[in-house]
């Protein structure tokens, strides 16, 4: 009786605990690429200041 009660429970948990990471999982939003400086580096100093950072300038500073 104590075994299958504990197995039981346990199947319960794990079947609670797979519903709601598939719920949040739908809930999610998508992140917007370039948010808030997230995705390129702006020089601060310099001539190229305000610059976004690409290969080119990068190149060139070496």
């Amino acid at each position: 009786m104590r075994d299958t009660k504990h197995l039981a429970n346990y199947s319960n948990k794990l079947a609670n605990d797979a519903k709601e990471k598939k719920l949040f999982r739908t809930q999610r939003k998508a992140v917007e690429a370039g948010a808030n400086g997230t995705l390129d580096y702006t020089i601060k100093r310099g001539v190229n200041k305000n610059k976004i950072a690409n290969q080119k300038i990068l190149k060139s500073i070496k």
